[in-house]
């Protein structure tokens, strides 16, 4: 919103106080108790106010003016921030599945680990009625779209979201989420992709002179007439095979997994090991709950695969990429993955305990410098695991048994307590 319209609807500014209580009953409403009330919020004043872990739900901001506002973690889903002004406003870890944030402006805002699946922040301008007619007004909403200069989206998810025409110039979408995302004739020029998932994003007619595209997953991307003078590629994953392809196998995979089985359930006497070290297996499909027990695959690629449930037990995974994969209830104990890629990958429930090998014998989980940045690890199994010189940064670990873990070196999220890294008791 423009200084020219704050004046002239001369925006009422609210204290912290009269918010905390609108948010009581906006809490209330979402509760459907009696005396709860919608917090119907739009060209207010609320800059620098705090927001943190708000139930906004359904929230009406259209407008309103939230510069330097606190609101991590807050429930934004469904809200309308339709032409708010969000300037500088730190929104890390907060939710805003499927809000409107078309014509606002988050020029410098931090939304570190934020979610916006579905969120739309399409270019747009704003109308109201006349006070003397019925007619419609434009009203002066400074630049019509979207603006995230300099915003930070350091591992935030917003697959699906619609920036069209939004101008990103240098904004900051490391590590995210950006699946099937629409950036359709945005301005991204310096804008830094790094080691973001951008799988089947649409990149179409955009400005992406000198981006950062280091490490990212550019698999199914569209990029009709963009343009990347100076963009940065260096070992990012394309539709191209990025390791020995499948074909090299020489048998089909389901005929060498029907082989593996026999291997495993012969206890070796009949069938053969599957051997699959150094191939990206991205075009393999859906793996989930395959048993790969005692695999051979150092240094495969699994980018962005589903694997949920399958059996990785005792697997030599050494220098493996599972980047945003999907392991979620994954048999992964006493496997060895060891400087393995887990960064952004879903481990949630997963077993990583040590296996059990009878007569008092136990073969250890090794994850001895792992990338494990912004992986989800809630409620994972991680007991006796070797965990030293491994990055944890940003990782969630709600949940996860953490108990006997060698965390020697390792990075870890400043939420871990000390009872979480140290404690060996049951």
């Amino acid at each position: 919103m423009s200084p020219a319209m704050r004046q002239e609807r001369r925006l009422k500014r609210l204290g912290q106080s009269e918010l905390d209580g609108i948010l009581k009953r906006h809490a209330l409403y979402r509760k459907g108790r009696l005396g709860g009330a919608r917090a119907v919020l739009s060209f207010f004043d609320l800059g620098w106010l705090d927001f943190h872990g708000s139930d906004l739900t359904d929230a009406d901001l259209t407008g309103a003016v939230l510069v330097r506002a606190r609101l991590d973690r807050a429930m934004l889903n469904h809200a309308s921030l339709f032409a708010a002004d969000l300037t500088g406003a730190s929104l890390n870890g907060a939710n805003l599945v499927k809000s409107d944030i078309r014509g606002a402006c988050l020029r410098g805002a931090s939304l570190i680990e934020a979610t916006l699946t579905d969120a739309d922040m399409r270019e747009s301008a704003l109308a109201e009625r006349g006070e003397f007619d019925r007619d419609l007004h434009w009203l002066d909403v400074g630049s019509v779209p979207s603006e995230l200069q300099q915003a930070d989206f350091s591992g935030a998810n917003l697959s699906r979201a619609r920036c069209s025409g939004a101008v990103c110039v240098n904004a900051n979408f490391s590590d995210a989420i950006l699946t099937d995302t629409e950036f359709v004739r945005c301005n991204l020029r310096g804008a830094n992709f790094s080691g973001a998932n951008l799988h089947g994003a649409d990149l179409s007619w955009s400005r992406m002179e000198n981006v950062n595209l280091r490490n990212a997953l550019l698999s199914g991307v569209t990029l009709r007439l963009t343009e990347l003078s100076g963009a940065d590629t260096r070992g990012a994953l394309t539709d191209r095979p990025a390791a020995r392809a499948l074909e090299e196998l020489g048998s089909p995979l389901n005929a060498l997994l029907v082989q593996h089985t026999d291997w495993i359930e012969s206890a070796s006497a009949a069938g053969c090991r599957l051997d699959i070290g150094g191939y990206d297996m991205r075009v393999a499909g859906d793996l989930g709950r395959v048993d790969m027990t005692a695999v051979l695959a150092a240094g495969t690629i699994w980018c962005g695969l589903d694997l949920s449930g399958a059996r990785f037990a005792a697997g030599r995974l050494i220098d493996s990429d599972f980047r945003f994969a999907v392991l979620r209830d994954a048999d992964m104990r006493g496997a060895d993955l060891r400087q393995a890629r887990l960064r952004s990958a879903c481990l949630a429930g997963a077993d990583l305990r040590p296996l059990v090998l009878g007569e008092g014998r136990m073969l250890r989980t090794r994850l001895s410098g792992c990338d494990m940045r912004y992986a989800d690890l809630t409620g994972a199994k991680l007991r006796d695991a070797d965990l030293r010189d491994a990055d944890l940064s940003n990782a969630k670990l709600d949940g996860a048994d953490l108990r006997g873990a060698d965390l020697a070196g390792a990075a870890l999220p400043d939420n871990l307590t000390v009872v979480a890294r140290t404690s060996r008791t049951d």
